[in-house]
């Protein structure tokens, strides 16, 4: 009896808790189905007399939003890509390689973590103004190439690895990039899994940066060209929410096809932490 009864608290406030968080992604669909009248009328209003399903067509064609698809996917492929390639290696290094200050280094890289990333927007676009960068996809991928945290996750992951399966692989004729890419890396597959997916939503996300190195619809991504649907005289909440389904909907579908994935990997580089 005592149990059931802690179980049937614990589904009521896991429910309390599931429908908050749900309660944002009803409205938003909700307000996209409504005029524009009903959408800021008080009271608020939670269903639209007539559900204007039209909207989602005009949202689409208030903007270039086929070619803000085409960018962010570009930008989030090659981004997750370079910036798993490249954390891999390092932590491969952190963890396997013998070299001159290798703990002197990983301390002033965890340092930097403490660093706000809004103090580097002036000097990043400086920087990125003196090579010619501005409004080109460089300015929008190369500065992503690199995460210190996906590094120290995957560090992480690698030094739970057993010293003897490395040391077998070099006796059996391994180098280090065999054993790098044919052992380690497949038997850390989830926690890589997890750390890439959210290298995605971060990219696919950003708003500041691509806002600030972008002047041309050429090259914006999907979340700058939500700024369509803002103007002087105000903003149209229906046709905003419909173009925020149209970025979020990508993401639901990645981590409905990936949670499992997602959930293991951060589970086990906790307990490994």
């Amino acid at each position: 009896m005592k149990k059931a009864c802690k179980n049937i608290i614990s589904y009521t406030l896991l429910s309390l808790g599931a429908a908050v968080m749900l309660l944002p992604f009803i409205w938003m669909l909700v307000t996209s189905l409504k005029t524009p009248a009903e959408a800021i009328v008080i009271p608020k209003m939670w269903l639209p007399k007539t559900l204007q399903w039209t909207n989602y067509v005009k949202a689409w064609h208030a903007a270039p939003f086929a070619r803000y698809y085409l960018n962010s996917l570009l930008v989030t492929s090659v981004t997750t890509l370079g910036q798993l390639f490249t954390s891999i290696l390092a932590a491969f290094a952190f963890t396997h390689l013998q070299f001159y200050g290798r703990r002197t280094l990983f301390a002033v890289l965890i340092a930097l973590m403490m660093v706000p990333g809004e103090l580097l927007l002036i000097p990043n676009f400086v920087t990125l103004a003196h090579l010619h960068w501005i409004d080109t996809y460089a300015a929008l991928i190369v500065p992503w190439l690199a995460s210190i945290f996906t590094m120290f996750v995957l560090r992480q992951a690698f030094q739970a690895q057993p010293r003897s399966t490395y040391y077998a692989a070099r006796i059996d004729g391994a180098n280090d990039w065999q054993y790098l890419w044919h052992i380690l890396v497949p038997a850390n597959r989830t926690t890589i899994t997890a750390v890439a997916v959210l290298q995605i939503i971060g990219s696919w996300n950003s708003f500041m940066w691509p806002l600030i190195v972008t002047n041309s619809d050429r090259l914006r991504t999907l979340p700058v060209g939500l700024t369509a649907f803002t103007s002087e005289v105000g903003t149209n909440y229906p046709l905003l929410m419909a173009a925020t389904l149209f970025v979020i909907l990508p993401l639901l579908v990645l981590y409905l096809l990936l949670q499992k994935y997602i959930i293991a990997g951060i589970t086990k580089a906790d307990l490994k932490g």
